[in-house]
């Protein structure tokens, strides 16, 4: 039997070697020694991640509520009389929202993006589908990312104000400005969920007796669903999830448009709206046995 082993065959401990008295785990820690220096300094940057993390969170909900009320106010635009006074409103909404997300492009000065990406994505998202609903009532067109980042640059309003005074020393002075850019897949998930938003639209505009705006909607998706068909399986795990469903809000709207086109003129327009929910659960029941 080797000396390393007691008695039974077990493995003695190394501190059994050492009198009770110097066993290292009765020895006082040394609390200004520099490797305790170094770890409250490790614990102090941690806290500090954490508790801004935790502010960047409370921000992505409050982006993500106001840019949701936002679209149901746009939602209203197909039954209210007057178009110009909603979409005054809504971009007031959406400027107090950008508000919100300049506070995360202060806390975000200095910082990797990426290390808190995954706090502010679900506001993010829910902003690009609120800003391209509004673009694509105004010009039934996509918007780009470029222009939503255009949007996203902050200009301090003590810098404003001394742009507006007359001064010779202000070329000297640099403005501060933040920015916030939003990733290629935080705008493709917007735009994915902008889809659903789009068939909605349809199902009011249809219960308005307004049988174009679901044509115009039908070729709209039909880009996208395109668009996104190019990127496939290669892109991230996310969006190809969403791709599923552009496909189900586009064939939704595609049947109805189908059946508003034969059966429309025959139908009257107070049950229009009636065609196309019933054409949507019959397609929805299909789906599910399959």
């Amino acid at each position: 039997m080797s000396n390393k082993e007691g008695s039974g065959g077990f493995r003695k401990r190394k501190h059994d070697n050492f009198p009770h008295g110097q066993r290292r785990e009765g020895k006082d820690v040394n609390s200004s020694s520099a490797v305790m220096v170094a770890f409250k300094l490790f614990q102090q940057e941690l806290d500090t991640r954490h508790d801004k993390y935790e502010r960047l969170v409370k921000l992505s909900r409050d982006i993500t509520v106001e840019s949701k009320r936002t679209i149901f106010l746009l939602h209203r635009i197909t039954s209210a009389p007057d178009v110009e006074e909603i979409m005054n409103e809504s971009e007031s909404k959406l400027e107090a929202v950008r508000q919100k997300i300049k506070q995360v492009a202060q806390e975000l000065w200095g910082e990797d993006m990426y290390q808190y990406h995954r706090a502010i994505t679900p506001g993010l998202q829910e902003y690009v589908e609120a800003v391209s609903f509004q673009h694509f009532i105004k010009t039934r067109s996509l918007i780009s990312v470029d222009e939503i980042n255009k949007q996203l640059v902050f200009i301090s309003e003590d810098a404003r104000e001394e742009n507006n005074t007359v001064s010779s020393d202000l070329d000297d002075k640099p403005l501060c400005t933040w920015s916030l850019k939003v990733t290629p897949v935080d705008y493709l998930l917007g735009v994915a969920d902008l889809t659903g938003e789009l068939m909605r639209m349809c199902i009011n505009s249809v219960g308005n007796g307004d049988i174009d705006t679901p044509f115009e909607v039908s070729q709209f998706l039909r880009q996208i669903y395109d668009g996104f068909s190019f990127i496939g399986n290669t892109g991230p795990y996310e969006v190809s999830k969403k791709l599923y469903t552009l496909k189900q809000s586009l064939a939704k709207v595609e049947n109805a448009c189908y059946a508003l086109k034969v059966r429309g003129s025959e139908i009257p327009k107070h049950m229009l709206a009636d065609v196309f929910s019933a054409k949507a659960e019959m397609i929805d029941r299909e789906e599910g046995i399959s």
